[in-house]
């Protein structure tokens, strides 16, 4: 959905919003249609009367996105399985504004939306405290503890020990090459002790029902998929950065498109986020997709 590009102040600003109401609602389709309102409530509104037209449109949409997550909150109550925010393939632009990791998403899940709302306006997108108050309807000291606690209960979810971008994609492609060949040994070097894997399957197509925890379960998993490979080889697209984390795009048994993102502390994987509901990879561009990749780890050096 676009919105007309003849108004300067929503144009200038259309960005920043989609990502604001991508990271309060984990959905890149409801993002849009939350900026779509607004936009059109922006339209209804005398230009005349606007001295702040930024901390108008931040106020709009950060009220439409609370709105939303009323319903959304209701949604995941019924969802089936683990669930995971819509995954962002290869988002600079993302990236570069702030650092919000599909993991520190999460973490987001857990918070109250007003804790929520107040994090990501003040912490990631810069404002102050008397606008933050006004666009989430709180006096500032309210804001203030709200934003405080959001930081108390995601601050586990940062990373602790990051890797460059390289280093994360020549991971990626060892755990692609070691989980598809079924070579275990060399799977287990990969991941830490307490690694934990969550796949979203919506109920949409097969997958786990519920987070696998430790190494052991993890491997186990593996050993029998190991042999559904074997029946069914597993084609990567390529490898790409996944809401900020390394990871792969691949075309698994029954045609099924999934993503993969790896979280790597210490040279070790310590989570593995796979996305295999096919209503939340509509959008991942389908050239993106098919972009040329290295045939397996051997194009990429790796020591482990």
């Amino acid at each position: 959905m676009t919105d007309a590009p003849a108004d300067p102040p929503f144009s200038a600003l259309r960005p920043r919003l989609v990502r604001l109401a991508y990271r309060m609602l984990g959905s890149v389709a409801d993002a849009e249609d939350v900026v779509h309102d607004a936009y059109l409530r922006w339209l209804a509104t005398d230009p005349e009367t606007v001295r702040q037209p930024a901390a108008l449109l931040h106020t709009i949409v950060t009220r439409l996105c609370l709105n939303e997550l009323k319903s959304a909150r209701r949604r995941r109550e019924t969802y089936v399985g683990p669930w995971l925010p819509e995954p962002i393939v290869d988002a600079e632009e993302m990236e570069a504004i702030d650092d919000i990791t599909l993991p520190l998403m999460i973490a987001l899940e857990r918070l109250s939306p007003l804790e929520r709302a107040a994090f990501l306006l003040h912490d990631v997108f810069g404002m102050g405290f008397d606008d933050v108050a006004s666009a989430i309807g709180r006096d500032a000291a309210a804001c203030r503890k709200l934003a405080s606690r959001a930081r108390d209960h995601i601050r586990a979810a940062r990373p602790r020990f990051p890797v460059t971008k390289e280093q994360g994609l020549e991971i990626a492609a060892a755990f692609f090459t070691a989980s598809r060949h079924g070579d275990l040994d060399r799977l287990r070097l990969l991941l830490a002790d307490d690694v934990a894997a969550r796949t979203d399957g919506g109920g949409k197509v097969p997958a786990s029902q519920r987070p696998l925890i430790g190494i052991e379960e993890v491997m186990a998993r593996h050993a029998q998929l190991a042999q559904e490979f074997e029946r069914s080889p597993s084609r990567l697209l390529r490898y790409a950065v996944i809401d900020g984390l390394p990871g792969f795009l691949s075309v698994e048994g029954g045609g099924i498109v999934q993503t993969t993102a790896l979280q790597i502390e210490r040279g070790r994987i310590v989570a593995l986020y796979i996305t295999r509901n096919p209503d939340k990879l509509r959008r991942v561009d389908g050239a993106s997709m098919h972009r040329k990749a290295p045939a397996d780890a051997a194009a990429m050096r790796v020591t482990v």
